[in-house]
């Protein structure tokens, strides 16, 4: 009886904990921003980009219309400027950075 109450007990903290839930999409979008553009960009609401011509990406929507921007990453992002890598994400990446942009309008 003591197992069987245990066992309940272990698969409800499992449904309700939401620290064991995975990522959002906005999260996935951050880390991906933190790893791949943080280097240059400020990938946050008040920080300063470390390169200073490259834009915050909280001002990328008063440029772009950030659900527009899913055709040019999923074709890839190629600047003029050898410092900058070149980028060509998959549709869930595409998902997700642009679901972290948002969250910086």
């Amino acid at each position: 009886m003591l197992q069987s109450a245990l066992r309940h007990g272990l698969i409800g903290l499992v449904l309700t904990t939401p620290a064991l839930a995975a990522p959002t999409a906005e999260q996935r979008g951050k880390a991906f921003a933190q790893a791949n553009c943080a280097r240059c960009h400020a990938i946050d609401r008040v920080s300063k980009s470390r390169l200073e011509a490259a834009p915050p990406l909280r001002t990328l929507h008063r440029r772009y219309a950030i659900d527009s921007l899913g055709e040019a990453l999923a074709e890839g992002i190629y600047t003029g400027h050898a410092a900058m890598p070149a980028f060509e994400l998959g549709p869930e990446q595409i998902h997700d950075l642009l679901s972290y942009l948002k969250t910086l309008e």
